[in-house]
């Protein structure tokens, strides 16, 4: 047996042995448009997890990880999918803040902030889009200025998934002060870390289509953090949210893969049993949709380029969940319950509507993947 093959040996035993007692309640909950099914109960499952070294298993042993390999990794979450576990409630601290730390952060930040990340006593959130900038992240108006030692952040972001829930947020902000013209677009921008929980800090969820409240707005009004809180030197702050985005698009979406299979042999199984499956044109995008995630996986196994894999990813999602509906029939239109009570599959077809957009919205990709995968000419811009 192969050093990759005792690891997910490993991890499936150990699943098996402890998600169990009332943490088998939590198998399947949580997820994109379910952040609010029992976070409480989730965050104790993590920490436990913590507790026995299943939390950021990637990263280097010096700071807490297995180091494990990325095949070890790939192992990982596919076991932890294929087990139903409850979906993470750190995601955002584990793969997105701690690997841009660990590349790119002080030893002292290291010091600091790694160690809760990673045995999930404090959660973060990401601060970069704004109302006038989301897909365009160069946009950015919120701005921060250094008094007396300290960063005083303000302005608005949103689109912040689990500030609500989060004790900090890594935030882009402009830091070149007044009326120096280089703060413009990609220069004068810095990336800070920023406790939430201090005055000038105000969080408003935002309520979506499914009815819930997972992400929300921001405002920094007179916020502060401390002047070592920056990540990078100040002004260099789009070239780390960029190597933040690069760990977005990480082999976790194995897992996130594992998922879609499940829902997809879900709907197949609904087809077969309420006769839509005798439908001509709902077999063959069934079965599209089938050959659809084959070419997924194999090009995450095989490394293609995150923008291309985001674009398609995020529509072939967005379809099944059209296709759900048309497998459902008519009665997909109603409400399961009062006052607005939403099964999985309409669920699924409400909030798949944003995945085409956040994380970097389709048109955006296209963008990335024409002028700096293919080398096309750029796009005029005013």
């Amino acid at each position: 047996m192969s050093s990759v093959e005792e690891f997910r040996a490993e991890i499936r035993g150990w699943l098996k042995t402890h998600l169990s007692g009332s943490f088998a309640t939590l198998k399947g909950r949580g997820g994109p448009g379910r952040e609010h099914e029992a976070f409480a109960e989730r965050l104790a499952w993590e920490r436990h997890l913590a507790a026995h070294g299943w939390t950021c298993v990637g990263w280097p042993k010096e700071y807490g990880g297995r180091g494990a390999s990325i095949e070890e990794q790939i192992a990982f979450h596919e076991e932890y999918a294929l087990a139903d576990a409850p979906a993470r409630v750190n995601h955002i601290g584990e793969q997105l803040l701690g690997p841009t730390l660990i590349d790119h952060g002080t030893e002292e930040q290291k010091a600091r902030f790694l160690p809760p990340i990673r045995a999930v006593e404090e959660l973060w959130c990401q601060g970069y889009s704004e109302p006038g900038a989301g897909s365009d992240l160069a946009a950015v108006r919120t701005r921060a200025t250094l008094q007396d030692g300290r960063w005083v952040v303000n302005g608005q972001k949103i689109w912040t998934s689990l500030a609500h829930e989060s004790q900090w947020c890594f935030v882009l902000a402009r830091t070149e002060p007044r009326p120096e013209p280089g703060s413009r677009r990609h220069a004068g921008l810095s990336y800070l870390l920023v406790p939430l929980d201090r005055p000038g800090v105000e969080i408003r969820p935002i309520v979506q289509l499914t009815g819930t409240s997972e992400f929300n707005e921001v405002f920094f009004d007179g916020a502060t953090t401390d002047a070592a809180n920056v990540v990078g030197a100040p002004g260099d702050g789009w070239r780390i949210a960029m190597a933040t985005l690069g760990y977005e698009r990480g082999v976790s979406t194995l897992g996130q893969q594992v998922g879609f299979r499940r829902e997809l042999d879900a709907l197949v199984a609904l087809a077969r049993r309420n006769g839509a499956a005798a439908d001509p044109d709902i077999r063959d995008r069934l079965t599209r949709a089938w050959a659809g995630l084959e070419a997924l996986r194999a090009g995450a196994l095989r490394g293609t380029d995150p923008s291309a894999a985001k674009l398609y990813w995020s529509h072939w999602h967005r379809d099944l969940g059209e296709l759900a509906l048309e497998v459902c029939g008519p009665a997909a239109t109603l409400a399961a319950g009062a006052p607005y009570e939403l099964d999985d599959w309409q669920r699924l077809f409400l909030f798949s509507r944003a995945d085409t957009v956040y994380a970097g919205s389709s048109e955006i990709q296209r963008n990335i993947i024409a002028e700096r995968v293919l080398g096309l000419p750029k796009e005029p811009r005013p």
